[in-house]
C-alpha cells in the first residue's frame, strides 16, 4: 500500500545512476536502466525485432494480430493500442500539450517535443556511417544512409 501511495504523492526515490531520471519505484528505475545497456532479452516471435522490456514486447505483438479494436469517432481510423487512439484525437482536439521552453512551440507528443529541443541545443545524435555527417533526427540520418549508398548494395 505504501510504495502504491507513491504514485499519488509524487515522490521518486529512485534515481538512474547513468541519467539521473527518477522513479516512484526501483523496479520502474530497474527496468528503466536497461535502455543503457543495450540489453534487450525479449523479442518477438513473429517478426525477431528485440525490446528490454517483456511488457514493451507485448504491447508489440499486438501488432501483429490485425486487431484494431480503438476507433476514433471522428474520422474512424482505427488503433491496435488504446494510447494511440489517445494521441490521434489530439489532431481533432487540437490539443498540443508538450510545449518547447525555449520557443513555446507546442506539439502533440512528448517525443516530438525532445525531438525539437535538439534544434535548440545543436546536439546531433545521430551519424551516418557512410558520410560521418550527423543528423538531430534518426529518420533523416536513415535517408541520408539510403540515398548516399551505392545503388549495387540494393541488389
Amino acid at each position: 500500500m505504501e510504495t502504491h501511495q507513491q504514485d499519488h504523492t509524487g515522490q521518486r526515490l529512485y534515481a538512474c545512476d547513468v541519467c539521473n531520471k527518477t522513479f516512484s519505484k526501483k523496479f520502474a528505475m530497474k527496468s528503466h536502466q536497461l535502455t543503457h545497456s543495450g540489453q534487450r532479452p525479449y523479442s518477438c516471435d513473429v517478426c525477431k525485432k528485440s525490446f528490454s522490456r517483456k511488457s514493451t514486447m507485448k504491447t508489440h505483438q499486438l501488432t501483429h494480430s490485425g486487431q484494431r479494436p480503438y476507433s476514433c469517432d471522428v474520422c474512424e481510423k482505427s488503433f491496435s493500442l488504446y494510447c494511440n487512439l489517445k494521441t490521434h484525437q489530439r489532431i481533432h482536439s487540437g490539443q498540443r500539450p508538450y510545449c518547447c521552453d525555449v520557443c513555446e512551440k507546442s506539439f502533440t507528443q512528448k517525443s516530438t517535443m525532445k525531438t525539437h529541443l535538439l534544434t535548440h541545443s545543436g546536439q546531433r545524435p545521430y551519424s551516418c556511417d557512410m558520410c560521418e555527417k550527423s543528423f538531430n533526427k534518426k529518420s533523416a540520418m536513415k535517408t541520408s544512409a539510403y540515398t548516399r549508398r551505392p545503388a549495387a548494395l540494393f541488389l
